[in-house]
């Protein structure tokens, strides 16, 4: 996709460690393949190119800066482009298989980019920690991707860690590139992005000047807009699409059983690829006879395909006013075994109108919805100091609408494991007793038989 790209001989030290090894099978859309056949990238080429477009940002930064000669403007020296290229490298090396399904449903994980999580990975405990100890790096690169970690004198300047997790970075304009490709989708932005952007000297901030002699740089601000449209329309298209969310919410289910089981633990997580996963859940040990048949039931749909069916959709702009006690109740700290117990009640309830046991299930893939994005730092022509782009939404309608459409994308889901029109509408009545204060968009199927 990008073409050769060179690593040096202590890059090539950190990849070759057992750590960056699992990630090449460790797919970077997760269950994205069964909807997008071609969505098989890993999350190894993606660290690579990561660290690849990280140096394109840096060389474009270092050309202005040198091409306008202005001492506001501050660049990367070598040793800052080594540790961001190691950065760049490892900064998914946390990663679980299927990780944003079970980190962010199941609520018993601490999310991939936690300092805890970052701590036990580069820690003298793995092959990758101490790689990066070997390479005297290591407190620069964790500086960068867990800084709480880093006392704050020995920090990295901060806009070293701007390219590799800041807003729009490389990070997200090589993830951006690499789905478009693989899952066939025409979605792209302009290269020219790469040549956007500044470092201020006087705040050491990344920042994009959207100014020049007082006025506004229209074709620069619409390359930040273009890409934050991208970005927005992976989003509905392929992130949160409805049956890549009801493939997921399998996976989070089957695992959250296992969890809560004590039959596999997080070490054994960390270090399963997405085949050594079903591997680990085929094989656990679970002495709850009726759990065990859950769990082989949930493995069993995902390996045919057979996705459940959303029996209520409950979006946030008809339910704005519950929205965070939904959170709160079934996705909060804590709330696993709640949850767990509602949608055991919720399938009794089922069983007495179908005569079937249809295991339900709630889901929410994500707490809240925002364009992060558009927090990056601007100059605004005119403006003082620095400030996110989002500060000037009412001066740029596309922003405001891509920022209230990213919000409105927030749902919060009920799925049945049945396709039986029937039991579809049961289950759509079970919804409206057990959330008799939520807003159902989802129009009630019909009862009857599609056999």
């Amino acid at each position: 996709m990008h073409g050769d790209i060179s690593l040096t001989r202590e890059e090539m030290g950190i990849l070759d460690t057992k750590e960056m090894q699992r990630l090449r099978n460790v797919r970077q859309l997760g269950v994205a393949y069964l909807v997008y056949p071609g969505a098989q990238h890993a999350r190894f080429e993606h660290s690579v190119g990561t660290a690849h477009l990280a140096t394109k940002m840096v060389t474009a930064v270092n050309q202005v800066r040198d091409q306008q000669n202005d001492g506001r403007l501050d660049g990367y020296d070598d040793h800052g482009l080594r540790i961001i290229r190691l950065a760049a490298l490892v900064h998914d090396s946390t990663h679980l298989p299927f990780g944003h399904n079970i980190e962010d449903q199941t609520g018993l994980l601490p999310r991939h980019d936690t300092p805890s999580r970052f701590e036990q990975m580069f820690s003298d405990s793995t092959e990758l920690g101490r790689a990066l100890r070997d390479t005297g790096a290591r407190e620069d690169v964790m500086s960068i991707l867990a800084p709480e970690l880093v006392p704050e004198s020995r920090r990295v300047p901060e806009f070293w860690g701007g390219l590799v997790s800041g807003t729009i970075d490389a990070d997200m304009l090589d993830y951006l590139a690499r789905d478009a490709m693989f899952t066939g989708l025409k979605l792209e932005y302009d290269p020219r992005i790469f040549n956007v952007f500044r470092v201020d000297r006087h705040s050491q901030q990344l920042f994009v000047d959207l100014g020049r002699q007082g006025y506004l740089k229209e074709a620069v601000l619409s390359e930040i807009i273009r890409c934050l449209e991208a970005r927005y329309y992976f989003s509905e298209r392929v992130y949160y699409h409805h049956a890549k969310i009801a493939a997921g919410s399998l996976v989070a289910k089957a695992v959250e059983i296992v969890l809560l089981e004590n039959a596999v633990s997080f070490e054994e997580l960390q270090s399963a690829t997405d085949s050594g996963l079903f591997g680990l859940l085929e094989r656990a040990e679970i002495s709850d006879a009726s759990r065990r048949e859950q769990l082989d039931l949930y493995l069993s749909a995902l390996s045919r395909r057979v996705l459940p069916k959303r029996a209520a959709v409950y979006p946030v702009y008809a339910n704005k006013e519950i929205q965070q006690s939904l959170i709160d109740r079934f996705f909060g700290s804590g709330s696993a075994e709640h949850r767990r117990s509602i949608e055991g009640k919720m399938s009794e309830a089922l069983e007495k109108v179908t005569g079937r046991k249809i295991p339900v299930m709630l889901y929410c893939p994500a707490g809240h919805m925002q364009l992060k994005q558009a927090k990056m730092l601007v100059h605004w022509p005119g403006a003082q100091g620095l400030a996110p782009l989002a500060d000037y939404a009412d001066e740029v309608p596309r922003l405001r609408d891509l920022e209230q459409s990213y919000t409105r994308g927030w749902k919060f889901y009920v799925h049945v494991l049945s396709n039986d029109p029937a039991e579809l509408a049961a289950a759509h009545k079970v919804c409206a007793d057990f959330f008799p204060e939520a807003t159902n968009v989802l129009a009630s199927p019909k009862a009857t038989s599609a056999r």
